[in-house]
């Protein structure tokens, strides 16, 4: 929600955001607009979250249509399709412009290919670094880490998350230094228990976000879901087809994590990689071979405080005090690209009242169903649903001014 907020909040057209889990609200597909975004998590795990009517409205709209893509490694068969059946003139990418090519290139007819990052840098992010953030020498963790075995079809570089943590903890077991590295779906913290997390290690590991099989033609995934569907575990050598195409398509960048280390002054001791260029190896980070063979020299560099200073210092300041990763800089350059396509956010063809009342129409809607389900298992009364139905009713009604 704040990739979505982003829009709303620095876009110099006025953007308004649809939740398309109800049906397309009827005065919506009678207007026209000049542009139209569809945001990632529509198109979560293959699942697109779209009925008929709002995907025949993206079809027949004369709108400039653009789309916001992540997590594309998967169902790519469906993605391809989607993008020439709704006809997108601009699609955002987290592929680094030498591969857009190889895959959208290739099998679209998409005329406008963008790179940009899975995660940006929030005002939010600033003042929880403010507000957490305490001095290295304060800090009771050496080192912390928590990772997570992600499914097979992300080839080996999926396995680096979970990798990184089980083997730097064996490996650092008798070195003196304070650990909290946990691998596994439990181990996960969020909110404001993350950010204490990391306030209070001088340092965390890391990966670079992404996959290292990019499954064009489907097949990995569909050999992991019929070996799924047999009720067994799936290993990355049970995926006969998968190291044929293992760094078949570059789809690594860097991620939130780094970021949020950023803005904490974590030092980062991270797996060797590009890190979508913006972070340099003993500029911003600390590298660790993936085969471990520097692991002590790595731990050499961590141990002095003035190299973590170092470190930290610079990544905050190229990261999160330079302003250029932040939604605001992220909006600014998505909308120059708008006006270089030819749009004008000076134009407002609808009556903007009109459209808000059609999207309060739709959050009100889902605020009911909310309601009846709560009155239902609550009450499990029929008068006290007909109750709560006759109130949405009213609300749902048109005034006279509509």
């Amino acid at each position: 929600m704040e990739h979505v907020g982003a829009f709303e909040r620095y876009s110099r057209f006025n953007v308004r955001s649809l939740n398309t889990d109800t049906a397309l609200p009827t005065r919506i597909a009678q207007l026209d607009f000049q542009l139209v975004i569809v945001h990632y998590s529509v198109l979560g795990a293959g699942a697109y979250a779209l009925n008929e009517d709002h995907l025949e409205w993206l079809r027949t709209s004369r709108a400039h249509k653009v789309l916001f893509a992540q997590d594309e490694n998967r169902y790519c068969g469906h993605r391809f399709w989607f993008c020439d059946e709704v006809g997108f003139d601009t699609l955002y990418t987290c592929l680094e412009p030498s591969e857009f090519d190889a895959v959208y290139g290739a099998r679209t007819r998409i005329p406008r290919i963008r790179t940009n990052l899975p995660g940006y840098v929030s005002d939010q992010l600033v003042e929880d670094g403010r507000r957490f953030s305490i001095p290295d020498r304060e800090r009771p963790v050496d080192v912390g880490y928590r990772g997570r075995e992600i499914p097979a079809y992300s080839g080996r570089g999926g396995m680096e998350k979970a990798a990184i943590g089980r083997r730097f903890a064996e490996l650092a077991t008798d070195s003196g230094l304070v650990l909290d590295i946990k691998v596994g779906e439990e181990s996960r913290l969020y909110g404001d228990r993350w950010l204490r997390f990391l306030s209070r290690c001088r340092g965390v590991l890391g990966v670079e976000s992404g996959v290292s099989i990019f499954d064009l033609d489907d097949r990995v995934t569909s050999e992991y879901e019929e070996i799924a569907a047999q009720g067994r575990e799936v290993r990355l050598e049970d995926l006969k087809s998968a190291p044929a195409l293992e760094d078949n398509v570059y789809y690594r960048t860097i991620g939130p994590r780094h970021f949020e280390a950023a803005v904490l002054r974590n030092c980062q001791l991270l797996f060797e990689g590009r890190y979508s260029g913006l972070m340099e190896p003993m500029v911003h980070y600390i590298p660790l071979r993936k085969d471990f063979s520097n692991f002590d020299q790595a731990l050499a560099r961590f141990r002095d405080p003035a190299v973590r200073r170092e470190l930290t210092e610079n990544a905050h300041r190229d990261l999160i005090a330079s302003d250029r990763y932040t939604y605001r800089a992220l909006i600014q350059a998505f909308d120059d690209d708008l006006v270089e396509a030819g749009l004008d956010p000076r134009i407002s063809g609808n009556d903007a009242k009109l459209v808000s009342r059609a999207l309060r129409r739709g959050r009100w809607l889902r605020q009911g169903r909310g309601q009846l389900r709560w009155t239902y298992y609550t009450y499990l009364s029929p008068r006290a649903v007909v109750h709560q139905l006759r109130r949405l009713r009213r609300r749902m009604r048109p005034s006279a001014a509509e």
